[in-house]
């Protein structure tokens, strides 16, 4: 029997049994009973291999299995409750890409995902062996309620914690730039603001244009459209039916070890 074989034998009887002590007792028959008589040792010899009618697992493996799938289950139920894009049919682009990225900003960890964009790819596979934080930038540019032309961008990670984006994932209500995000431009009334977040110190003195500095390692995010985004960060326009425009910027901060 080959590794794989054995691991789906010892998932089946895990699934199977509550206790390894349940998973021994199926293999006693009735006439080991009878000339053992003692079901500690009938269970001792099945354990060794001496008795039993199936395979043989030892206690280890069965606990170890047992505990995993636990584990498994319980981080699935857990992730379900945190993350608000779980369970979603989620069919513009600009959504999906949230989606990707919202336990990222949430728990702050890089999980690698094949369905991000290409130009992100590479970046992300060369960091794929280091401990690391990301956080991401959120660019929109689109009109509000009121007709009027409104872009800014957005903390994402900080986002999650201050509100529900249930209603965004939901389809309810739109994502758009606020006066208290980390920049926010109404092209009609011309009012101009910007914010430091928790993540992401504002620099808006710049006389090559907006900077935002990461405050856990001090990187600067470039947002220029014609310049490089800076280290450990990339720049994904997405194509979306949503919104006039949508940059999302990903800026990945190695711990130091």
């Amino acid at each position: 029997m080959d590794q794989d074989e054995a691991l789906t034998t010892v998932d089946n009887i895990v699934t199977q049994f509550n206790t390894y002590e349940d998973f021994l007792d199926s293999q006693i028959t009735t006439l080991d009973l009878y000339y053992l008589e003692d079901e500690g040792l009938a269970r001792q010899l099945v354990e060794l291999g001496y008795r039993g009618t199936g395979e043989v697992v030892k206690r280890e493996d069965f606990e170890a299995r047992k505990a995993a799938i636990e584990i498994a289950r319980l981080a699935e139920r857990t992730q379900k409750k945190t993350l608000t894009s779980a369970g979603k049919d989620l069919h513009d682009n600009f959504l999906k890409a949230l989606a990707v990225r919202e336990e990222d900003n949430r728990s702050g960890k890089v999980s690698l995902n094949q369905q991000e964009a290409d130009a992100a790819h590479t970046f992300k596979k060369k960091l794929a062996e280091s401990s690391a934080h990301s956080k991401s930038v959120i660019f929109i540019r689109d009109k509000n309620s009121h007709g009027q032309e409104v872009s800014g961008y957005i903390d994402y990670a900080h986002r999650l914690k201050t509100e529900d984006f249930e209603v965004y994932f939901s389809g309810k209500k739109r994502l758009l730039p606020r006066p208290t995000d980390m920049s926010f431009y109404n092209w009609d009334s011309h009012i101009a603001v910007w914010n430091s977040t928790p993540n992401y110190q504002v620099i808006a003195d710049n006389p090559e244009g907006l900077l935002f500095k990461y405050k856990r390692d001090r990187k600067i995010l470039n947002v220029d459209p014609k310049a490089q985004p800076g280290d450990n960060s990339t720049r994904s326009p997405i194509l979306t039916e949503l919104y006039t425009q949508v940059v999302i910027f990903d800026h990945v901060s190695r711990r130091k070890t």
